[in-house]
């Protein structure tokens, strides 16, 4: 594993703070009939996808490699069934504001769970095994609820169900999130695989998601917060994909070069 320039704990904090505070803010906002704010929810899912990307890369060095876009899906996996859960358990109690963290909470006992079933039942035996798929699951949850509360305009069960999973966007959503978590260190794979390049490829990839799901959210929330997202999304997504193909060219060491299709019959 590469040199690391940001801890796990610190890329944990702003992953679960910024996810929090921007799912609360977009959704609160929103419910106020402001709802040009729906992006923050997006920036939220970003970051929280850098943070799951973090975590797959921590673990997956350790060599599980086609086991790599596995966890991604695996986080998904886990995300959705806590994320669902969180908020239908806020509207059960009539307090739709306690269903992210709900969630989140039911996310991180589930990741603990399966990755101590993975060390101690399967004999993986990865040291930071427990630690990296409650961070997974806690960053598929993040994603799953800031995607969906961008498209919804709400942290309510009902209007999530009626606006995101009735109209299938939860499909772009999942498997948008699970690439996004598993993609970028996919992508760097290798012996010379460093943590700023995988990481910057997490924004990327999470830009992606976020701008997909501000065009979902024109037909169900309002036309002109959909395009602030995506417009904002693709921002996102330009820079940190600029900032990913210099960071390979850093890394490239001896050079590049740009070989073009292949001329035909070249196969």
């Amino acid at each position: 594993m590469s040199a690391s320039t940001e801890t796990a704990n610190q890329i944990d904090t702003k992953g679960i703070v910024v996810g929090l505070v921007g799912i609360y803010i977009a959704g609160i906002a929103a419910s106020a009939e402001i709802p040009y704010l729906a992006f923050l929810a997006g920036i939220g899912a970003v970051f929280a996808t850098k943070m799951g990307a973090d975590a797959v890369r921590r673990v997956c060095s350790y060599g599980i490699g086609t086991g790599v876009p596995s966890i991604g899906m695996l986080a998904l996996g886990m995300g959705i069934i806590s994320a669902m859960f969180g908020l239908a358990l806020g509207k059960m109690y009539n307090a739709v504001f306690i269903g992210p963290i709900v969630g989140l909470v039911i996310a991180l006992a589930i990741g603990f769970v399966v990755g101590t079933l993975a060390n101690k039942i399967i004999k993986l035996n990865i040291p930071v095994m427990e630690r990296c798929l409650m961070e997974i699951a806690g960053a598929g949850v993040l994603v799953l609820t800031g995607l969906s509360v961008m498209i919804a305009g709400s942290m309510d069960f009902v209007v999530i169900t009626e606006k995101v999973i009735a109209t299938g966007y939860i499909a772009p959503v999942f498997i948008l999130g699970a690439l996004g978590i598993l993609h970028p260190f996919n992508a760097s794979l290798g012996p010379d695989e460093t943590q700023d390049r995988t990481l910057i490829h997490a924004y990327s990839c999470g830009a992606i998601g976020m701008t997909i799901a501000g065009v979902c959210s024109i037909a169900v929330l309002d036309p002109i917060a959909g395009i602030i997202s995506i417009v904002i999304g693709l921002a996102i997504w330009y820079v940190t994909f600029m900032g990913f193909v210099r960071l390979v060219k850093r890394d490239a060491g001896a050079g590049y070069v740009g070989t073009g299709l292949l001329p035909p019959g070249a196969m």
